[in-house]
């Protein structure tokens, strides 16, 4: 049996934010328990030229709807990256997978061997399917969770490797 484009990508987002749910709602704890205000965390940033934890949310969402829906055929949904408590981008996660759950498995299936187009501010790069899935989107999409983590440990978040890496 071998391995499809859904299977590569659909499942891969959909534990990436399980987990990165995990890290939200240990960072929410810590900063109940140790009296801290969430917002310490939530814009917390590991270098002053970096973005803060929710725009990792943000990024994360935004590359795995938008590699979703270029694989499916689809329309990208836009959301306004307006997301700024623990919850509201709990929120902006539940609303992704629901988004990248509901596409049909059989088009993201067929995108295998076409051209899917990456819109930037100032050009477009057009992809092998395959090629943009495993090797732009996928490790795009590992970043920002790596870098949410990343933040929250920073922080005093008590994190380790296994919260990263989620329940099998």
């Amino acid at each position: 049996m071998s391995l499809t484009m859904y299977d590569v990508s659909i499942p891969a987002f959909v534990r990436g934010f399980a987990n990165l749910t995990h890290l939200i709602d240990k960072g929410a704890a810590f900063a109940r328990d140790n009296k801290i205000d969430p917002a310490e965390l939530t814009q917390a940033r590991l270098a002053p030229d970096m973005r803060p934890f929710t725009a990792q949310i943000h990024l994360a969402s935004d590359n795995a709807k938008g590699c979703a829906a270029r694989l499916a055929g689809v329309e990208i949904p836009g959301f306004p990256d307006t997301e700024q408590t623990f919850d509201e981008l709990k929120t902006r996660i539940d609303k992704t997978v629901a988004f990248i759950t509901g596409l049909d498995r059989a088009a993201i299936d067929a995108s295998d061997g076409k051209t899917v187009i990456f819109k930037t501010r100032n050009r477009a790069i057009e992809f092998e399917a395959r090629h943009y899935l495993l090797t732009f989107a996928l490790p795009n999409f590992y970043f920002h969770l790596t870098t949410a983590y990343a933040i929250l440990r920073h922080k005093g978040v008590p994190l380790a490797k296994p919260d990263y890496l989620g329940k099998e």
